[in-house]
């Protein structure tokens, strides 16, 4: 499922670019008219007050005990923060300011999964007037049941189930015969692995269309992936949000009946066949989830630069195998047109640089013009990692797979314990390795 390139705007400074400000300072002559002119330099700057302390200085230039010193949390403007320290500065002594970094709002627990469902309407049948089901009323009616199911979903409830019409089964038959014809040649190695399996397992076939139960229960039993009904196109931040708990939104609706070959929006065409077979590859897994936990609390800049990254790699991305290109990317495997395009001599093809392809432009309505290749998964792996360190964020993060949550390491404490189950972990690694040799 495309993440979409506009994210929801949601700052880190507020909505209206404020700062939060932790300030210290001590007033002279503070009881008696230290106080009052301090007052008026936030009131001159508009300035919430959230917290504010005083106490009688531990040492006194006056000999009646008068100086204070203070402690205010506040809230002021971002731009003029640094006008409201200066002028602080000449009513009061020893300012000194600490402008507190707030951290958006993220899941934390997987449960949190069920407040990320911001929807992307661009393409939404009724509304667009270029979407194929729009002028098709009893299309639209389906769809909107069918998203209905996801609305109501909540982590924990079993899957929904669809009972698909045999028009649905019909498009999803010419969809499935048509690109299984090309997988051999094009897809990558860990694809077609997958993909033998789910027909074995999981009732992948031209005849019917896979249920997400079923589906799910076979990634939770190879990679701990699992998935989760979506409506629609998510927003960029609620859809990577997931990948950070292994869990991938995915819509159950399929696309309209007179546009096998290409649809405007993610279906579930495109789900099953782009990218339930790479989520059961471990290694392509673990890139996916670093990608969603690297987007935890990132601002709004980052986030876009992520879901571009994801665009290029887990999208349209190319790695080379056994001496040819081949594909890996969900958007590529599950649409015929742009599969032969990408792996023909008409694109551009460059190297796996995930600075490059956070900032590259890319189509979401024509073939890309030009397409990232990895040499192989644990390259672009590491790569991914090193940019995500780069990533600004007042905190780290550590993902929790007994209880699928986040924890925020903001205590030596709390890293120490990670590190003390790793260690445990690595023990038991070597004396498994000392047996085997």
């Amino acid at each position: 499922m495309e993440p979409s390139n506009k994210p929801p705007k949601p700052s880190a400074e507020g909505e209206d670019g404020r700062a939060t400000l932790v300030l210290t300072f001590a007033l002279r002559n503070g009881r008696k008219t230290g106080t009052s002119r301090a007052a008026k330099v936030f009131e001159m700057f508009e300035t919430k007050i959230h917290h504010l302390e005083s106490r009688a200085a531990k040492i006194s230039k006056n000999t009646d005990d008068d100086d204070l010193e203070c402690f205010v949390k506040c809230e002021v403007l971002s731009s003029e923060v640094s006008s409201l320290v200066n002028a602080l500065k000449r009513v009061a002594e020893n300012v000194k300011s600490n402008k507190e970094e707030r951290a958006l709002w993220f899941p934390k627990k997987i449960r949190d999964l069920d407040n990320c469902h911001h929807l992307i309407t661009k393409y939404d049948p009724d509304l667009d007037h270029e979407h194929p089901g729009f002028t098709d009323p009893e299309y639209r009616k389906r769809r909107a049941f069918i998203a209905d199911l996801a609305f109501n979903f909540r982590q924990g409830d079993p899957l929904p189930r669809v009972e698909y019409t045999a028009q649905e089964t019909a498009t999803w038959r010419e969809i499935y015969q048509k690109l299984r014809s090309l997988y051999p040649s094009h897809a990558c190695k860990q694809y077609l692995d997958a993909f033998r399996q789910l027909e074995k397992h999981c009732g992948y076939q031209a005849g019917s269309i896979p249920q997400l139960q079923v589906v799910s229960s076979f990634l939770k039993e190879r990679t701990g992936f699992q998935l989760r009904p979506a409506a629609g196109l998510l927003s960029a931040r609620d859809f990577l949000a997931g990948l950070a708990f292994r869990v991938f939104h995915s819509t159950q609706y399929i696309r309209h009946s007179s546009s096998p070959m290409h649809s405007p929006e993610p279906d579930c065409c495109h789900e099953l066949l782009g990218h339930v077979p790479m989520l059961a590859d471990k290694e392509f897994a673990q890139f996916s989830q670093d990608i969603g936990l690297a987007s935890l609390g990132a601002s709004d800049a980052d986030v876009e630069k992520l879901s571009t990254l994801y665009w290029f790699t887990v999208e349209f991305g190319l790695c080379k195998q056994d001496g040819s290109i081949r594909a890996y990317g969900a958007g590529l495997l599950s649409s015929y047109g742009e599969l032969v395009y990408a792996l023909s001599k008409k694109p551009e093809y460059k190297p796996f640089d995930p600075e490059t392809m956070a900032v590259w432009p890319y189509q979401d309505q024509v073939f890309q013009p030009v397409y990232f290749v990895a040499e192989h998964f644990e390259d672009a792996k590491a790569k991914l990692q090193k940019y995500a360190c780069r990533i600004k964020k007042p905190f780290s993060l550590h993902y929790d797979p007994f209880t699928s949550s986040i924890e925020v390491l903001d205590s030596p404490q709390k890293v120490k314990e990670v590190i003390s189950y790793l260690k445990d972990e690595l023990g038991h690694l070597c004396q498994a390795f000392e047996k085997l040799s």
